[in-house]
């Protein structure tokens, strides 16, 4: 049975939603809702998705104070949770049309998976790239800020603004990927 209660402006956003919990090999082993996922360090899923502009600029956000995870933080992807039963690359796609405000992009291109750890959270990731070409209309429950940046801009803000910890591991480890030819 669902929660029915009106949520409160201070309330975390999608609390009870159900999520696939997996094991180290990323292998399903059972569900919990996201609260209750994050509260006892349940390995989950993600997805990242980079989202670059006809300008090849990248799309950057901060999120709202309302997020479960990571609230009021800035992100250089947009992407969630994948939910119970849906593969990556169905939660990525569906995840960059939601948080851009689009319909009729491109499906996500995957490049690489990780395994994000830290002694609060764990979650298997997807990290994924898209061109959005549409004009975006983010979603005010998630996005508080967004704008699509150079590269080079992106770079001089990460020792500057506080970014998502798993975003930024994401991102680390795309670029050393790129540095290394492997993208």
């Amino acid at each position: 049975m669902t929660d029915q209660r009106p949520r409160t402006a201070q309330e975390p956003l999608n609390a009870d939603e159900v999520l696939d919990v997996v094991d180290e090999q990323d292998r399903v082993v059972g569900q919990a809702p996201r609260a209750v996922a994050y509260a006892r360090r349940l390995r989950t899923r993600c997805t990242f998705i980079l989202v670059r502009d006809a300008e090849d600029r990248i799309f950057v956000h901060r999120r709202t104070p309302r997020k479960l995870v990571f609230p009021s933080h800035y992100d250089m992807f947009v992407g969630g949770v994948v939910g119970t039963g849906e593969s990556y690359d169905q939660a990525a796609l569906r995840e960059a049309e939601e948080e851009l405000g689009v319909s009729g992009l491109p499906r996500p291109e995957p490049l690489f998976r990780f395994l994000y750890e830290t002694p609060e959270h764990t979650w298997w990731s997807a990290v994924y790239q898209v061109r959005c070409t549409l004009p975006v209309a983010p979603q005010e429950t998630e996005i508080d800020w967004h704008a699509f940046l150079p590269e080079e801009e992106l770079a001089r803000q990460l020792d500057v603004w506080p970014w998502t910890p798993d975003g930024l591991a994401a991102y680390r480890e795309l670029t050393a990927r790129r540095a290394a030819g492997e993208g």
